[in-house]
């Protein structure tokens, strides 16, 4: 029982490191699809990774003004379904080349057969 919770604390805190780091990822993921406002984009996050990916809407917030900054997301104002007018982001083009890029030399890697054969799939 001992070494299952220390497997149980491990796993943990390694899926929550993983977690913080998949912030972009998962924002440009989400981004592919459509402009968004925060509230689709956490939904999309929750939806796509079947709930074990989410984040506090603080973090999303930060997240989306730090890309702003460095103008690989814009954003337009929109009428919202709830009311008032929101932000709706979306990549410009130095974001899309960006994410096209990053998911070249980062997330095919996972889809080489010699990779698979590692992760046993």
């Amino acid at each position: 029982m001992k070494r299952e919770k220390k497997l149980q604390e491990l796993l943990s805190s390694w899926e929550e490191t993983y977690k913080k780091g998949q912030l972009t990822l998962w924002t440009f993921l989400a981004l592919q699809e459509d402009r968004m406002c925060v509230d689709e984009i956490r939904d999309f996050v929750i939806r796509k990774s079947n709930g074990t990916i989410s984040w506090e809407e603080q973090s999303l917030y930060r997240a989306l003004r730090k890309y702003e900054q460095i103008n690989v997301l814009s954003y337009e104002m929109r009428k919202g379904n709830k009311g008032p007018y929101r932000k709706y982001y979306f990549l410009t083009d130095l974001g899309q080349e960006l994410y096209l890029k990053f998911i070249k030399r980062n997330i095919k890697l996972f889809y080489s057969e010699e990779i698979k054969k590692l992760l046993n799939l």
